[in-house]
């Protein structure tokens, strides 16, 4: 049985590796050219007012999406630069080779967290132009609302079901399942060996993936309590409420973590779940080695940050 007591580690699945986040760190694990595991860890900036608004319910989940994608980006860019690099070579590495990859990066960033400085615009805009193409046929509110967010889930589906289909992105989605697989293995209070991790599901109730498609559904019953017309309205109050509908969705994300052991309860986390059956993939053994490698170093690191804490509390 799980144990809940544990702290809620999250990750990301990066080129080649897999990035940990602790309360005070956070670890990337990647596989080089040459085989061997490389590591890259960030201490987390403890900055007094993000921390006093991660308290506040509904302001949180802004603060950590801001945090995630800082921390994200920088570990991004480590395994972009140096996941196909063979060691010798780094101090090689040609600005060009660098400027190569800046499509790659922006293809799994995008992945991540859907862009949300872009890609949440486009997916939050678009439907309500189209939707609105179709006024003449459901000009109701109601129906509008639930046209649109029709047309949102649909290019949400068809945006992550086409760039699957890449080795590039096939292989971070197996690394994403790799993540998904070492935290339910340690939840589960299950020694991380391959063998063990492999046997746990490649789904998690506080994934990414669940949180942007739980952006989608709390978004329709934000905007049955806004207009829907004129059309300039209808796009400036959803540009404005952006924040909102991303706050609610994070509450939503971590209600339906806490309920995920109650019979009837748990099953409001499955859409989420259902999603990832698209943006995780089941990973290689080589793949969840390098997550356990990622997964440990960051307890590694996290018990070396308290104990030298504890250390500086004695004196």
């Amino acid at each position: 049985m799980a144990n809940n007591q544990k702290p809620a580690y999250g990750g990301q699945a990066v080129m080649e590796g897999v990035m940990f986040g602790g309360k005070r760190h956070t670890v990337t694990a990647i596989r080089r050219k040459d085989q061997s595991i490389e590591y890259f860890h960030l201490p987390r900036k403890q900055k007094p007012a993000f921390q006093k608004m991660k308290k506040i319910p509904f302001l949180r989940g802004i603060i950590a999406l801001i945090e995630a994608s800082a921390n994200g980006t920088q570990h991004l860019n480590f395994s972009s630069e140096r996941f196909d690099v063979m060691p010798e070579d780094d101090e090689k590495v040609q600005e060009e080779q660098k400027a190569s990859k800046l499509e790659m990066i922006f293809g799994i960033a995008a992945i991540g967290v859907l862009s949300f400085l872009f890609g949440k615009f486009v997916f939050t805009l678009i439907p309500v132009f189209l939707a609105d193409a179709f006024s003449f046929i459901l000009p109701g509110k109601f129906e509008q609302i639930l046209l649109e967010t029709t047309f949102k889930i649909v290019l949400l589906l068809a945006y992550i079901y086409f760039i699957s289909l890449t080795p590039l992105i096939k292989r971070v989605f197996q690394y994403h399942g790799a993540e998904h697989k070492v935290i339910n293995a340690y939840e589960n209070n299950l020694p991380l060996t391959v063998e063990n991790v492999q046997s746990q599901s490649r789904l998690h109730y506080r994934c990414g993936s669940s949180f942007i498609l739980f952006t989608v559904i709390v978004g329709m019953f934000v905007y049955l309590l806004v207009p829907v017309d004129p059309l300039y309205v209808r796009v400036l109050n959803r540009i404005a409420l952006i924040p909102v509908v991303l706050g609610i969705s994070f509450e939503v994300l971590q209600l339906t973590n806490k309920v995920r052991s109650v019979p009837v309860l748990k099953y409001l986390g499955y859409p989420g779940l259902w999603l990832q059956l698209l943006t995780t993939k089941e990973p290689k053994d080589d793949q969840v080695e390098v997550a356990i490698a990622s997964f440990n170093k960051m307890l590694e690191v996290e018990e070396a940050a308290e104990s030298g804490l504890k250390k500086a509390a004695l004196v």
